[in-house]
């Protein structure tokens, strides 16, 4: 497993860890398997970044219209209303439609990721997760999405 923090190294020394996510971040996590939310509430948490996770995309649903979130990354495939599905729902909401998405599921497959963008993910990660390339992912999304943002108008 990799670690978001990462020693700095200079030409002084080591001076301290650095984190990927270290700007104001609330990302949401929708995977029904329990060591997974785990999984992103170590290793995406930061002091700047909160990690909430929900075990459904009914949860999911829940605390979107009840709260901000900058992003969300949502599992392929959960019992109930499955991630295609989450996705479908988050762009026909009025209030959630830009939010950035990021697909994850261990199907790598063409019909899979064909559906995932489709259905309006804004990325896709394959599982096993790497955790420090899925921070730099986040990063990369979210800028991303500020600047298509202020290009539109909706800042």
């Amino acid at each position: 497993m990799t670690t978001t923090a990462s020693l700095r190294v200079t030409d002084a020394g080591v001076t301290g860890y650095t984190y990927v996510l270290d700007e104001p971040l609330r990302l949401l996590v929708v995977d029904d398997d329990p060591i997974q939310r785990e999984f992103a509430s170590v290793y995406l948490a930061t002091p700047a970044a909160e990690i909430v996770t929900v075990p459904s995309a009914e949860h999911a649903l829940i605390r979107l219209g009840n709260e901000h979130f900058d992003l969300v990354m949502i599992d392929f495939e959960m019992p109930g209303m499955n991630g295609i599905e989450l996705i479908h729902k988050i762009r026909s909401s009025e209030s959630i439609k830009d939010l950035p998405v990021i697909m994850v599921t261990s199907h790598e497959d063409v019909e899979t990721i064909d559906a995932a963008y489709l259905a309006g993910a804004t990325s896709f990660v394959t599982k096993p997760v790497n955790w420090r390339l899925l921070s730099y992912q986040i990063k990369y999304v979210l800028r991303a999405h500020a600047l298509q943002r202020r290009q539109t108008g909706h800042v």
